[in-house]
């Protein structure tokens, strides 16, 4: 659905099945529940923690025409939450029929995403343990109200009695009163671990009594911000005659370009079959995975690692935007719908915003022996959402420009996530406060780019410039020129960006040329930071090995959906991506 804002509120019209890749409606969620329970598979103690579009192929998609029969098929995950026996069905809700139920090991398959019920849930279970209220009571803390016991991803670590249990690991902060925010005030130096579905905590860890940092951190109270600004004056973003795009459904044209808007659970917005001058470009576009491993080895956080989009779902936190505030000017929002965790549908008023933007000049010339002087200015289409996951917010922001550019940006804000400061963590942690400290850590995401460029039948050229060497054809030493290098095979495909030697990527189609006789391309800049910084064999190490590298080449699988694997929490490693590149496989089509 789509509502266009300026000044004032519409409503937005029903959505309309008529694509493969049109996003689950509520009328489709509700179906899919009624055929669950009509097979017999939802009981009074299953819970959802994920249901979403089963996407056909892709050669099923690029088939299509309007008109054609749909067979809308979902993808769900069961959890019993009584006994936690997990399973995956696959079902139609066009035939109303399940086509297939797979048991989940939760050993060797891993978890399902963890519910936002069970962060509730943490609360009570530590709330009523008597080792977690003593060890409050040894820091001096009698009333537990004013503990936020926080619910984190438990990992993987082999950890005696652990396996196939479902676990979050509990860190807690105080309030000074109801409205005194937490992230302030760690109670570091203890750590319960909780079975969910035992509603007990198994294992308290009280390593160290710390000092709670009493310092307040309230972003909303202007004692601790000091007063607003009050000298910027007004600014108008305006577009008199309207948007320059128009939607349909979910497909958005502007300026030439084409693409169609997705809403995934797991990856939030997804942008698919974007297109320019009716040539296809990429067929997917996705935030797939995304980690956040931290650096203290010690007992009480070794284990700190989040896989935001496989075990928190990203777009199961997609915030609802304000106007001016998250977006300003001349707005279209879209609605997503979601399923909760009873499998019924879930609206998220203004999950997405789309809008343009000036972005300065494109091109500008001033000629020396005509006199002429032009300058063109750029303008970019945005296409955005905001996350919270427990301390962070993130903005993600896609971004297509008037000179065929796609670009990715991710914006991290909100609060780190905290924990006492004294000189034995000084080299993990950073003091932000007295006695407060910011973990080391690292945010690291993973952007699943599924390119179609002029067709399907694609390969990756990786191109490095470099200095030719002194000597005959180079008599003054000052020759360069660029390396081409055709990456033919999956098991080559792990490469690292060089910034040394400008290292850049291109996908080309080898079947279809441009007007100089050249195969057609489209270039990926990589920003060459740091990969992930753990051990390859450690716990975390396993599990983000797609973190290990700046990109990845993988030919095209229906079934090769999530660079960590479809089951990341509490997955024991080597999923995703190092399983797709075992086999050599020639990546060529894609």
């Amino acid at each position: 659905m789509a509502t266009t804002h300026d000044h004032a509120c519409s409503a937005a019209p029903a959505a309309v099945v008529d694509h493969p890749l049109s996003r689950l409606t509520a009328e489709e969620i509700d179906a899919a529940r009624e055929v669950l329970v009509a097979a017999g598979l939802v009981t009074d103690t299953t819970r959802f923690p994920l249901l979403s579009l089963e996407e056909p192929p892709k050669a099923e998609v690029l088939a299509f025409t309007p008109g054609d029969p749909l067979d809308r098929r979902v993808r769900a995950m069961l959890l019993d939450s009584a006994t936690g026996r997990s399973r995956i069905a696959l079902l139609s809700v066009t035939r109303r029929e399940v086509d297939d139920v797979r048991d989940l090991d939760p050993e060797t398959d891993g978890q399902p995403p963890i519910l936002l019920e069970e962060f509730v849930a943490v609360d009570e279970i530590v709330k009523a343990d008597p080792g977690w209220v003593a060890a409050m009571a040894k820091r001096r803390i009698d009333d537990v109200s004013l503990v936020c016991p926080c619910p984190l991803s438990a990992g993987s670590f082999d950890i005696p009695g652990e396996r196939g249990k479902r676990l979050l690991r509990v860190l807690s902060f105080l309030q000074h009163r109801p409205s005194d925010h937490p992230w302030a005030h760690p109670i570091d130096g203890v750590v319960a671990y909780v079975d969910l579905v035992g509603r007990k905590v198994v294992e308290l860890i009280d390593h160290e009594v710390l000092p709670v940092p009493a310092e307040e951190g309230n972003f909303d109270d202007p004692a601790f911000t000091g007063p607003p600004r009050e000298t910027l004056r007004r600014l108008d973003i305006t577009q008199p005659d309207g948007p320059s795009f128009s939607v349909d459904g979910d497909v958005v044209t502007w300026e030439g370009w084409t693409f169609r808007v997705g809403f995934d659970v797991r990856e939030g917005l997804v942008l698919h079959q974007i297109a320019m001058q009716d040539r296809p470009i990429v067929y997917r576009a996705s935030i797939a995975e995304m980690v956040v491993p931290y650096a203290d080895p010690g007992p009480i956080r070794f284990w700190q690692n989040y896989f935001d989009t496989g075990e928190y779902l990203l777009g199961q936190q997609a915030n609802s935007l304000v106007l001016d505030c998250d977006c300003a000017g001349e707005i279209t929002y879209l609605d997503a719908v979601l399923a909760d965790g009873d499998g019924r549908p879930r609206t998220v008023q203004n999950a997405i915003c789309m809008h343009e933007e000036d972005f300065g000049v494109l091109w500008k010339h001033t000629d020396l022996f005509t006199g002429s002087a032009e300058t063109r200015r750029q303008r970019r289409m945005v296409i955005s959402m905001f996350v919270t996951v427990g301390n962070y917010d993130y903005g993600f922001y896609w971004y297509l420009y008037l000179d065929g550019t796609i670009e990715m940006e991710v914006k991290s804000t909100g609060v780190v996530f905290t924990s006492a400061y004294t000189d034995d963590a000084a080299a993990y942690s950073r003091e932000v406060a007295p006695g407060l400290g910011a973990p080391l850590h690292q945010h690291l995401f993973s952007a699943r780019l599924d390119m179609t460029v002029d067709g399907t039948t694609n390969a990756v050229d990786e191109i490095d410039v470099r200095a030719d060497a002194p000597g005959t054809g180079n008599a003054y030493g000052n020759a360069f020129g660029t390396v081409v290098t055709r990456l033919t095979r999956e098991s080559e495909g792990a490469r690292d960006a060089a910034p040394g030697v400008g290292r850049t990527w291109q996908v080309v189609n080898p079947e279809v040329t441009n007007r100089l006789g050249r195969p057609v391309a489209y270039a990926l800049h990589p920003q060459g930071l740091p990969t992930l910084l753990a051990e390859p064999k450690s716990s975390i190490g396993r599990r983000a090995t797609f973190a290990s590298r700046h990109l990845w080449v993988t030919r095209y699988d229906p079934g090769e959906r999530y660079p960590a694997g479809d089951l990341v929490n509490q997955h024991p490693g080597d999923a995703g991506l190092p399983e797709w590149v075992a086999c050599p496989a020639v990546p060529g089509t894609r």
